[in-house]
């Protein structure tokens, strides 16, 4: 087992962390501070809870443009990886795509119905 104090691994231990301080400031900067899966919006102090995702599971392929990036809140980030991992250890491949659609999902979406139901007026 390897010493923790020993200066490669420390060394090693901080270039992945400049590496990820990086990508993760360029991903805050290129992409719109809403998690990709579930929709929801962070700022301020909350910017902290949201994780650059790499689509292909590589960490070391980070196009100047982002197109391997998504941003993803920590309990969708832990969801994808976990998926991943389910997908390895039965054999498959990972799932390139969330079980979420992405395209025009909103989380609000249905709300007034809901709403109505709740207090009573007809469902539409």
């Amino acid at each position: 087992m390897a010493d923790i104090t020993d200066p490669r691994i420390l060394a090693l231990r901080r270039e992945a962390a400049e590496r990820q301080r990086s990508y993760r400031e360029r991903a805050l900067r290129l992409l719109p501070h809403v998690c990709a899966s579930c929709g929801r919006s962070f700022e301020g102090r909350r910017l902290k809870e949201l994780t650059v995702h790499h689509k292909d599971h590589n960490h070391e392929n980070n196009p100047p443009d982002g197109s391997n990036w998504e941003l993803l809140c920590m309990y969708c980030h832990d969801h994808e990886h976990e998926k991943a991992l389910t997908a390895r250890q039965r054999g498959g491949a990972p799932s390139p795509t969330n079980d979420l659609p992405r395209e025009g999902f909103s989380v609000f979406e249905r709300l007034d119905k809901l709403v109505e139901r709740q207090e009573g007026g007809p469902p539409k």
